[in-house]
């Protein structure tokens, strides 16, 4: 019998490839439909179904892995420290359940060593954000700490390069290739406020929905505590080259401004990473960039042409 697993946020990027991906394995997964922008509303759906989750478990192993998050670079403080609140009252109402738990929490690479020197960043790299949004992401990571210490159950804390792949929120302010793509279906610029020489790991999202899975598994066999890890492709590239290989895949060149925000303060150079925990789950083939910009693009020209 699979282990219950709970998926938060399974209409985001990361979340819906996980419930998809966990579904694939034959696990059992359930997901939550949260009105995220009533508080109210999320608590209740969201402490009910946590409830439940530990009563179909039964006193047995259960799993959560929480991928929500509304906020972004520029997010007040006051909406993060709501979303922080949030998750910490959930894994409250998960730390009475009698069997053992896995929780995995989707956090930020970027957010978090976004002024930290002397790239790549491992997991035993100092940690230095510069904004609200890696400020509450190291936030959430001790709420996780605080949870393990006072359940003994197991968790991951996921620092997670730069996703990208089909189903981005093209609502949000992020997720360059994926606007990179709209712009390009729809003749339209795209902004882009940092230097060309701007070095990112860009991970496709069906390898990290993989890698997680890999790790929820894996989880279940370590010794209780806190794990963290850095989900990365260990292989990073510029601004410059990510224009050049949409180049090749539109047969164009995009169309984009180079703009001045004041969000580019919150933006490092160099964000190289390399992972040296768990190095089992990085051994794979990951999807080549020209790749999986060909397959955002198709999946992005079918909501442009459902949506025209």
């Amino acid at each position: 019998m699979s282990v219950p697993t709970w998926v938060v946020g399974s209409g985001g990027l990361l979340g819906k490839t996980l419930t998809a991906e966990l579904r694939r394995r034959g696990d059992d997964v359930r997901t939550s439909h949260v009105h995220w922008h009533d508080n109210r509303l999320a608590r209740d759906v969201l402490l009910a179904d946590a409830r439940r989750l530990v009563a179909d478990a039964a006193g047995q192993p259960w799993r959560m892995a929480w991928c929500a998050g509304v906020g972004v670079n520029g997010t007040s403080t006051e909406r993060f420290a709501a979303e922080n609140a949030l998750f910490a009252a959930v894994l409250d109402e998960l730390g009475g359940a009698a069997g053992p738990g896995t929780v995995f929490y989707a956090s930020s690479a970027g957010g978090v060593y976004a002024d930290s020197s002397a790239p790549p960043f491992t997991e035993s790299s100092p940690v230095a954000p510069l904004g609200n949004y890696g400020t509450a992401k190291l936030t959430a990571e001790r709420i996780v700490a605080d949870f393990v210490e006072n359940t003994e159950s197991t968790a991951i804390v996921g620092r997670l390069a730069n996703l990208y792949g089909p189903g981005q929120n093209l609502a949000k302010p992020q997720g360059l290739i994926s606007h990179l793509c709209r712009g390009y279906l729809l003749s339209s610029p795209v902004s882009i406020y940092v230097s060309m020489d701007t070095l990112r790991d860009y991970l496709y999202i069906t390898d990290a929905a993989e890698m997680v899975a890999d790790s929820l598994d894996h989880a279940q066999s370590a010794l209780a505590g806190v794990t963290t890890k850095i989900y990365a492709s260990g292989h990073s590239v510029t601004i410059g080259s990510i224009l050049s290989a949409c180049s090749a895949v539109f047969k164009r060149k995009p169309n984009v401004v180079l703009a001045a925000s004041p969000l580019a303060a919150l933006q490092a150079r160099d964000l190289r990473l390399h992972s040296v925990v768990w190095p089992e789950i990085d051994e794979r083939t990951h999807r080549p960039l020209p790749a999986g910009i060909a397959a955002t693009l198709e999946s992005i020209r079918h909501r442009v042409t459902v949506a025209y």
